[in-house]
């Protein structure tokens, strides 16, 4: 009778937090809907800048980027616009040869008449957006357009971006991210789609039915006013632009995501770098959300579908600690679950639903978001979904840490994301680090439970409890892997 109510306990937590799966999970169904219907509505401006262009401020934040900043100068310099009507500011905060590097450069660029200065601030307070607010303190203009250090602006990104600026309510104009080394690895793939998407299928669907998106750091041109008005850049989160993108959209900016606009970007090729990438997202998007639901909901001028939008957009990372939680639960479920007599036809309907909503939704988004690069990209997508979801799943402890740390208040300093030609530098786990062993462990834990299922003849569960451990065991080891082989290469 007592493993009958802990079986029943067990499959009852399990199912709650499915459902609470299904519920995230939907949002991608419905923001894959909606970007099929949009695509249909939306169609590209003519290119072309107008005769009497807005003076453009163009900000290049960096922080020890030696390895790329040459290559985003040589790319600024092709950019096509008025340069009577152009400043670039290069935002220089590196403590490294960058600094020498930037100056020489720079320096040849005037010489060839472009107008770009180095600017350099005696302490890198505020990290990012510090450097972008103390730009816009040295230079008035109209329009404010930003590019990390790993992007690679094509000549004609202005022509295609300012005409939508001709309506006086847009705020920002958003560019999708392309990807400079999509093919490097099965990694830098497995990026490309996850961005693709973000931006494809997310940012398209919510800028074209009214909904609030988020500017994304970089690849993105500004209206000034709308930045003052929103009160300006903010450094108390890790995501500086999301803060600054509800604060705007709050006030009735209008924001536009460009498809047809592409600026080509380097993916984070290791793992360390693409780790710190996902927990710096992660933990600034909840601090964003504990630092603004409230005042969304309390915005009596914004739609409910934009505030529903928000929320979901700010909570989406709950996910995370749901399937550690489903995780955890799955081996006790397949070792003393509920015999499948007492399953009602309807709760396994119920079930399937959910799963479906949990995780085939997910499937479905990825996949539609290769859509527009051709059958055979979405044909790669679908063979490569064991490896998304693997992948997804691997990042789950890591990101519920980030997550909860995040809605916590926990500051910790904004990192850079590493770049390929970073030679000089090896990127190693933090000292004392625990999550790659402890993933390692969850990985063998669930693998486990795969032995259960098969002993206990649950077959149905096999997959599913295979796909978590793997998940877990493969990202755990493969971190652990590049960190010994970086330690190798650099012992000091």
């Amino acid at each position: 009778m007592a493993t009958y109510w802990l079986s029943l306990t067990v499959s009852s937590l399990y199912s709650l937090v499915l459902f609470g799966l299904a519920i995230l999970g939907s949002h991608r169904l419905i923001m894959t809907i909606l970007a099929w219907r949009g695509e249909r509505k939306t169609s590209p401006l003519q290119a072309g800048l107008p005769e009497n262009a807005p003076t453009m401020l163009l900000q290049l934040p960096l922080y020890n980027e030696v390895s790329v900043i040459e290559r985003l100068l040589d790319a600024v310099e092709t950019l096509r616009y008025p340069r009577e009507k152009l400043i670039i500011q290069v935002l220089d905060d590196s403590t490294d040869e960058t600094v020498e590097v930037v100056k020489k450069k720079v320096e040849e660029l005037r010489a060839r008449g472009l107008p770009i200065e180095q600017i350099r601030r005696e302490q890198r307070v505020g990290f990012k957006a510090g450097a972008l607010a103390y730009g816009l303190t040295l230079c008035k203009s109209e329009l404010v357009t930003i590019f990390d250090a790993d992007f690679v602006p094509e000549a004609d990104f202005f022509e295609k971006a300012i005409p939508y600026f001709h309506d006086a309510r847009v705020g920002l104009v958003q560019a999708r991210w392309g990807h400079i080394n999509r093919r490097q690895s099965l990694m830098t793939r497995l990026q490309a789609i996850f961005l693709d998407g973000h931006f494809r299928v997310e940012q398209w669907a919510r800028s074209a039915t009214g909904r609030f998106f988020n500017f994304n750091g970089t690849a993105g041109i500004w209206r000034r006013r709308a930045i003052e008005e929103a009160g300006g850049w903010d450094g108390d989160t890790l995501t500086e632009d999301l803060d600054l993108s509800l604060r705007a959209q709050l006030l009735g900016w209008r924001f536009v995501y460009v498809d047809e606009i592409c600026a080509p970007a380097e993916l984070p090729p290791s793992m360390m770098g693409f780790r710190g990438q996902q927990y710096r997202w992660v933990k600034g998007s909840a601090e964003n959300a504990r630092k603004l639901l409230g005042i969304i909901w309390r915005a009596p001028d914004v739609a409910l579908k934009a505030k529903i939008e928000a929320t979901y957009q700010l909570s989406l990372n709950a996910a995370y600690p749901l399937v550690c939680l489903l995780s955890l639960l799955s081996v006790p479920l397949v070792g003393f679950g509920l015999p499948i007599a007492d399953f009602d036809i309807l709760l396994d309907i119920g079930h399937l639903l959910m799963v479906f909503l949990a995780s085939g939704s997910v499937c479905l988004f990825y996949v539609f978001s290769q859509r527009k690069n051709g059958p055979w990209a979405m044909l790669q997508a679908f063979l490569l979904l064991p490896f998304l979801l693997s992948f997804g799943i691997g990042l789950a402890l890591m990101n519920a840490q980030a997550y909860f740390s995040g809605l916590m208040g926990r500051k910790s300093p904004f990192v850079r994301t590493p770049k390929e030609g970073d030679k000089r530098k090896v990127y190693r786990a933090d000292k004392g680090h625990l999550l790659p062993v402890l993933e390692i462990l969850m990985g063998s834990y669930l693998l486990y439970g795969t032995w259960l299922a098969l002993v206990n003849a649950r077959y149905f569960a096999v997959p599913f409890v295979t796909l978590l451990g793997v998940g877990f065991l493969g990202f755990g080891l493969l971190t652990l892997w590049q960190d010994m082989a970086n330690r190798a290469k650099s012992p000091a």
